[in-house]
């Protein structure tokens, strides 16, 4: 007598539900699952950081559009980040010498103009540095002198903005708009309020900044106290920046120098 036939059971196997939910692109991304996608972020770049040893940052943002040969002060921009970011790369801890961590490693938005002229300093001599890109309309692509093992790429602005500001000892802003001014303001605002440490916040092209943002306008309307106006300071060369870092209290390590 014939064994029977099984019954046919490839509707449950082809149905979306039988996926295992780790494997399930649709699940994972659907919007009961957004908090999840947002831990996922989270962990994936705080992983690899980790395992880089990366225990602090020098946060460097500034305009995506700025070119080595630009016009006007772009090629005077683009070359004080490049030598900042090999400066404070040399200077802050980046390499690991003996040691088990890095402090002190430049982090930028991972994409071109400003970002990628911090990151090009740091491999100018030799450092790791950080690139955290973010997916736009018009696709970003990183730049290409961030370390490749810490170049990540965010859906969400806000965790892109926690990764750049959670390890930050420092920021240095380099003229630039919107994206630059957002940084810029989070940063001021969480000093402000004292949701983050004191950290020294430099900006570079005084005669840029004070004529993009009138702080005296704020502080005469009562927006802002006279003590905000110190919440950063400026500086015009790379080594100005530095120094700046120090002043603030900006704690280096010097000894591969």
């Amino acid at each position: 007598m014939p064994a029977p036939v099984p019954p046919d059971n490839s509707a449950q196997l082809a149905s979306p539900s039988f996926r295992l939910a780790a494997t399930d692109r649709d699940f994972l991304l659907s919007d009961s699952m957004r908090g999840v996608r947002f831990l996922l972020e989270f962990a994936k770049a705080d992983q690899a950081m980790r395992a880089w040893g990366v225990r602090s940052t020098i946060v460097v943002f500034g305009s995506a559009r700025v070119r080595e040969d630009g016009p006007g002060d772009q090629p005077r921009w683009y070359a004080e980040a490049r030598a900042f970011g090999a400066l404070a790369s040399k200077r802050g801890g980046a390499f690991l010498e003996g040691q088990a961590i890095r402090d002190n490693v430049i982090a930028t938005g991972g994409g071109p103009g400003i970002m990628e002229a911090a990151n090009r300093g740091a491999a100018d001599v030799g450092a790791p540095s950080v690139g955290l890109n973010i997916t736009l309309p018009h696709e970003q692509e990183p730049n290409a002198y961030s370390t490749p093992e810490l170049t990540f790429n965010f859906h969400y602005f806000a965790m892109r903005k926690m990764h750049l500001a959670m390890r930050a000892n420092a920021l240095v802003v380099f003229p630039g708009g919107f994206g630059t001014l957002d940084e810029l303001f989070e940063i001021l605002t969480l000093r402000q309020t004292g949701k983050a440490p004191p950290i020294p916040v430099v900006l570079f092209d005084e005669g840029y900044w004070t004529s993009v943002i009138n702080l005296e306008v704020l502080e005469r309307h009562g927006m802002i106290s006279p003590g905000d106006r110190n919440l950063f300071c400026f500086a015009e060369t790379a080594e100005e920046i530095w120094a700046r870092l120090l002043e603030n209290g900006l704690k280096p390590n010097e000894s591969i120098e």
